[in-house]
């Protein structure tokens, strides 16, 4: 079974690594626990956890902030 470091699992879904912190911090996505490796925690996330969010994605996610483009003023 394939394993995902959190910085990969988001470019995976096409999201921003600071995004994907933010659902785990609200848990909004499952949080695979952290593991040591070489001195290192890092958390590894097998596919399973990685589709899941990819589907909150989906329902969840509408891009970039809600700013307006400014409209040209007539002069």
């Amino acid at each position: 079974m394939k394993t995902y470091s959190t910085a990969e699992v988001a470019k995976l879904v096409g999201i921003s690594w600071d995004t994907l912190h933010r659902w785990m911090r609200e848990k909004k996505v499952p949080i695979p626990p952290a593991k040591t490796l070489g001195g290192l925690k890092v958390r590894l996330w097998p596919e399973e956890d990685v589709e899941q969010v990819r589907k909150h994605k989906a329902a969840h996610f509408w891009g970039k902030g809600g700013r307006k483009k400014r409209k040209k003023r007539i002069k």
